[in-house]
């Protein structure tokens, strides 16, 4: 590792990052925004979904002060962050089949929707049966991935495909393989992951351009705000009111 302390190295590192996602993945973004403005000028629904450390990106848009309303977490019991017990059951639960299409059968999910699909490696069964069954449902699919890993690794799905194989749109993190950024000749491992910094920045980057293409169609877009701002409640409650038949986070 060279000069500089951790912290400004792994600062250092992120940036990097950001930067290489801002200006490599610029018409991706902007494909991904218009994709989902599309489908909330038709009428159609949002979902995002992630499984362990991939979901804290897809929670980060659901429920979200400035955020859309329409955004809805698609949860997959046992693999949201690491809500289980033991942390590595959520792991296996990624690789087991059919899994995904239970979920899809039995979500809210339907043709005209758009899934983004936020897995980090992409080689698991579950994001890529996520895919698979979400095309096959008329759902447009927009994957967040490291393509890296497409080409260093193998996948682990029956079909040997990765999840970039089954989307409308990929969006690149350019995370390497083993999502650690710094190494230092006392520590045996590769550490400090950046995936999570890099991925939720490109969500949000996404909900922007959503937001944006939507207003210059003359569509206002349905956007949160804080409940700690005065009148922030009120803002909020006419909005999932109007558009009460798309939210399913709420009661």
């Amino acid at each position: 590792m060279s000069d500089g302390t951790p912290a400004d190295l792994f600062f250092d590192a992120a940036i990097g990052l950001l930067q290489r996602v801002r200006e490599e993945e610029a018409e991706t973004i902007t494909a991904a925004g218009t994709l989902l403005a599309d489908t909330v000028a038709a009428g159609g629904r949002l979902f995002a979904f992630g499984a362990g450390h991939s979901s804290l990106a897809a929670q980060d848009v659901v429920y979200r002060a400035g955020g859309l309303a329409l955004m809805n977490l698609l949860a997959v019991p046992g693999v949201v962050g690491v809500d289980v017990t033991p942390a590595t059951l959520g792991s296996a639960l990624e690789r087991v089949d059919g899994l995904a299409g239970a979920v899809l059968d039995t979500s809210p999910v339907r043709a005209g929707d758009a899934l983004v699909i936020i897995s980090l490696s992409g080689r698991n069964a579950l994001p890529v049966e996520m895919a698979l069954n979400a095309r096959a449902l008329g759902v447009k699919v927009i994957g967040v991935t490291s393509a890296a890993y497409a080409i260093r690794t193998k996948s682990r799905h029956s079909s040997g495909t990765f999840l970039k194989d089954h989307c409308d749109i990929v969006l690149d993190s350019k995370i390497a393989v083993g999502d650690a950024e710094l190494t230092l000749d006392t520590i045996p491992a590769p550490f400090a992951p950046a995936s999570t910094v890099v991925t939720t920045a490109l969500m949000q980057a996404v909900m922007a351009t959503t937001a944006a293409t939507l207003a210059d169609r003359g569509i206002e877009p349905p956007l949160l705000r804080s409940g700690n701002v005065d009148g922030g409640h009120d803002w909020n409650g006419r909005i999932m009111e109007e558009y009460a038949d798309r939210i399913f986070y709420r009661p």
